[in-house]
């Protein structure tokens, strides 16, 4: 364990500052949308991927960051349909339970698990027709906006529900902390935070309360593997969201800024700082 950890001295907000320094260098510049919403295929090449400056911006669009994770031979979820002519896609094409995610936006913001009709996150029923006005709506207002339908995922119990988030805060190929949130909604729940063997570690963060012990999961070994080649691919900080699934493990999406750099714990500065010297020094 490094020896930083047993410090309970007051530290600054050295994280951050980093986090909002990157958001504000990736997405002040004029060119950002269009690097964003280039969109790109799997068996495209990687150095064309690569061939701009902050090009991970590309995998904030959800869409490319599936592809580069198939690109690097992960488990993705099915994908039903991608697009903006909300109108005229046909949802009797999905199946009985499917999810409806934007290509752009954070926060489970527009996000639907559709159960029988039924959105587990905000608890209400849609017809096809509420659906579409909803998201036609939102359509309207961002010109780079897509929606991806997908499968809707079962947990290792294979129960469809709610599942539980396997964050990775990861330093080009390496795992600093696994942040397990297990959600209410988007915006309620809690979480634990462990070490790459599994071992309790204290509050790295304060967005959701902290939660009793979670025994890990029986794909473990494959989500430390994803994340560790995902995090290589991506080269700098980032934070990888992966599901525990009754398929194994399954890639969510990137988070290049989580919570803007709000709420992480002295504990949490410590390690992550530590581990962005140590493994991305010099970095944005």
């Amino acid at each position: 364990m490094l020896a930083f950890i047993s410090s309970f001295l007051p530290v600054p907000d050295m994280i951050g500052t980093r986090i909002r320094n990157r958001h504000k260098h990736f997405w002040q510049d004029p060119d950002a949308e269009d690097i964003r919403n280039t969109l790109f295929h799997p068996e495209d090449p990687l150095d064309e991927w690569k061939n701009v400056k902050n090009w991970q911006r590309r995998l904030s669009n959800k869409y490319n960051s599936r592809n580069f994770a198939i690109a690097h031979g992960c488990r993705v979820p099915q994908l039903y349909w991608c697009g903006r002519n909300i109108q005229e896609f046909d949802f009797n094409q999905l199946p009985e339970n499917y999810v409806i995610r934007p290509t752009i936006g954070h926060s489970s913001n527009l996000v639907f698990l559709m159960k029988n009709g039924f959105n587990l996150f905000d608890e209400k029923s849609y017809s096809t027709g509420e659906l579409k006005a909803i998201l036609q709506q939102a359509l309207n207002k961002n010109p780079h906006l897509q929606f991806l339908a997908e499968e809707f995922l079962k947990d290792e119990g294979a129960e469809q529900k709610i599942h539980k988030d396997f964050k990775f805060f990861c330093f080009n190929g390496e795992i600093a902390c696994i942040n397990v949130v297990n959600r209410f909604s988007p915006k309620t729940g809690n979480c634990t935070f462990y070490s790459e063997q599994w071992e309790l570690l204290r509050s790295v963060n304060k967005i959701y309360p902290s939660g009793p012990y979670f025994p890990p999961p029986a794909c473990l070994p494959e989500l430390i593997a994803m994340a560790k080649e995902l995090s290589k691919g991506y080269e700098i900080f980032v934070r990888i969201d992966l599901y525990a699934t009754d398929k194994g493990a399954v890639f969510g999406e990137f988070t290049p800024t989580p919570g803007m750099g709000h709420g992480f714990t002295s504990f949490g500065q410590r390690l992550l700082i530590d581990y962005w010297d140590k493994y991305c020094g010099g970095k944005i």
